[in-house]
């Protein structure tokens, strides 16, 4: 078994993506982005879906049914340094203030050490960006810009390969 470690891993924002209508995007929808990478990054956050809980309360037996509803991939908070010239950054303090998705990839450290042109696995998705507010903590600390990202796509999973 494989564990990797998030050091290394970056993440870009792209256009203007809606997601797919009806059914789940695929890594090809992504080829014609033009991406613009995000630093410094401190933490990228979590994502992936959940599924919400639907039930049915049967009267006559006096049982609840359950099944599985819709999937949820979340919401993430991406916390930058603040960096006022970062193309990335820019780019998210502008998406945040429109009413658009857009797309979005992470890049993992994780390529294979041998073979012909080893890559790194991604994650391809598309979000809201909700907000990009900067954090003022304590004297001794960095400004921060914070974002909050409601994915609203499935996460496209692209594992590392050797070629």
């Amino acid at each position: 078994m494989s564990i990797y470690g998030i050091s290394g891993s970056k993440i870009y924002i792209g256009g203007v993506k809606e997601p797919a209508n009806g059914g789940d995007l695929l890594a090809t929808d992504f080829t014609s982005q033009t991406w613009a990478e995000i630093t410094p990054v401190e933490s990228i956050g979590a994502l992936g879906d959940t599924t919400e809980l639907s039930t049915f309360n049967a009267i006559g037996i006096g049982r609840t049914f359950k099944r599985k509803g819709v999937a949820n991939a979340g919401s993430m908070e991406v916390v930058m340094g603040a960096d006022y010239a970062d193309t990335g950054q820019l780019a998210v303090r502008a998406a945040a203030g429109t009413k658009n998705s857009y797309a979005f990839k992470i890049e993992f450290n994780d390529k294979p050490a041998a073979g012909a042109s080893p890559k790194n696995s991604l994650r391809y998705f598309t979000a809201l960006v909700m907000s990009a507010s900067e954090a003022l903590d304590d004297a001794n600390g960095i400004l921060k810009l914070t974002s909050t990202l409601e994915i609203n796509s499935n996460v496209v999973v692209v594992h590392a390969s050797a070629t």
